[in-house]
């Protein structure tokens, strides 16, 4: 089963964490300083919110589908490549304090998507960010540490 990704910068943590906590009814089940995350079933999806905007907007930083495993997100890459969407595929991605295997593709109007499936947490935030070019298959793709 795949669960929604929502990834929003916002300028205010706590007020936002206050907002999302009333809305969602109930605590994050992620909190960190900079970062807090709600891991939903009704509706189904992964919800996380942070202060790091890495030279973005307020809002919508990025959109995706977690998968529950790998062999999903194999699916999903296979899926892209299919419909001839250009990616970014990352093993072992540091970011929003998880580990994860991703792959990134952007929409007709260029809204960055991340597909990935997470098996592992680490303590600081990760210095991975969605690459700021996405590149066809088999070409360099640009990505910056701006999260660092």
């Amino acid at each position: 089963m795949k669960r929604l990704h929502v990834n929003l910068n916002v300028d205010d943590l706590e007020q936002s964490i206050a907002f999302y906590t009333t809305l969602f009814k109930t605590e994050p089940t992620v909190r960190k300083d900079d970062y807090a995350k709600w891991m939903l079933d009704d509706p189904r999806v992964n919800f996380a919110i942070s202060t790091r905007r890495c030279g973005q907007d307020l809002g919508v930083d990025h959109l995706g589908i977690q998968t529950d495993t790998s062999e999903e997100l194999v699916d999903l890459t296979r899926q892209l490549h299919q419909a001839g969407e250009s990616s970014f595929q990352q093993e072992a991605a540091n970011c929003c304090y998880a580990v994860s295997d991703k792959t990134w593709v952007e929409d007709p109007s260029g809204v960055q998507w991340e597909t990935f499936f997470t098996h592992g947490a680490i303590t600081t935030y990760g210095k991975d960010s969605a690459p700021v070019e996405i590149r066809k298959e088999g070409e360099a793709a640009k990505s910056e540490d701006c999260c660092g």
